[in-house]
């Protein structure tokens, strides 16, 4: 069954952009990421312009936040201090973003931008997830004990001035750290249509020392309000925000939330991790070579009708 979509001036499948919310949706629910990098590479695959299918993913991954982060709230899973300074960081960054955004569409280079950022930032994120994984797998086959990362905050945060206790969090670090790792994660939002939760969780982790329990909450709270501004932030000055596709996206990205916050306390969180990475690689790699791959026919004529 097909559907016009408006602002993408191009018709899908239903069933298609549905299954597609529902499998980012259940990413969003299991690992604390918006799925937005997913969504806008393979929503570009399908043969979504760029532009519209970053806004309308970061629409998508609003509603899929919501579902994500009612059921991590319900487990004591959310640091809401943390959330809100990460939040407010990642507001002044979606400002900046948008800006970015329409700097480079003056420039007719938005298309080639987004999917260079995109094969930067997968390819480099998906090795790290990748190399860690693998080496808590490969000690657990041994039967050799997965030895618990030493988490040390970088020097630069550790001088930060104006320490809070973010004590849901347990740690004792200056509002200025989540609040520029906000601010980086905005930018993504606007740019690439990503809620920023493969940058945030890592960081919250390593950089910042957050305990494992919040992480994923916590995150997804910031997307959720990143998110929500950031698609106020594109109606208004992009005009990219497809509503049609976003509400397709929306409904299998609602339901996929729940259930992979159910399936993240019961599968091996090194496996889920190294399934992520997978996955993200794969990704990284399909872009590169659109970027890279030259056809043998550089034009071709469709006879239509």
């Amino acid at each position: 069954m097909q559907i016009y979509l408006p602002i993408a001036n191009m018709s899908v499948n239903i069933f298609t952009m549905i299954l597609l919310g529902g499998m980012v949706g259940l990413l969003s629910g299991m690992f604390g990421v918006g799925g937005g990098f997913l969504t806008t590479p393979l929503l570009i695959f399908y043969g979504i312009p760029p532009t519209v299918a970053a806004a309308s993913a970061a629409t998508q991954v609003t509603g899929a936040s919501v579902s994500g982060v009612l059921a991590h709230w319900e487990r004591g899973g959310v640091d809401l201090r943390m959330g809100l300074v990460l939040a407010a960081g990642g507001v002044l960054g979606a400002v900046a973003g948008a800006w970015l955004f329409n700097a480079l569409s003056g420039l007719g280079q938005i298309d080639t931008a987004i999917n260079i950022l995109y094969v930067a930032m997968l390819g480099s994120i998906g090795w790290l997830m990748a190399r860690d994984s693998w080496r808590d797998i490969k000690a657990e086959r041994l039967g050799e004990p997965v030895q618990a990362r030493k988490v040390h905050h970088h020097p630069l945060i550790a001088n930060l001035p104006f320490r809070w206790r973010f004590y849901k969090s347990g740690i004792y670090v200056s509002p200025l750290a989540p609040f520029g790792l906000g601010f980086i994660t905005g930018i993504l939002t606007v740019l690439l249509g990503v809620g920023g939760g493969f940058v945030v969780v890592p960081a919250m982790i390593y950089l910042l020392g957050m305990s494992a329990r919040v992480v994923v909450g916590t995150s997804l709270l910031q997307i959720l309000l990143v998110t929500a501004f950031t698609t106020m932030v594109h109606a208004l000055t992009t005009h990219a925000v497809d509503i049609v596709l976003a509400g397709l996206l929306l409904v299998g990205g609602v339901f996929g939330a729940q259930m992979g916050a159910r399936l993240a306390v019961r599968l091996p969180p090194q496996k889920l991790r190294m399934a992520l990475a997978v996955i993200v690689l794969l990704v990284a790699l399909r872009m590169f070579l659109g970027l890279t791959y030259r056809p043998p026919e550089l034009y071709t004529i469709e006879l239509l009708g």
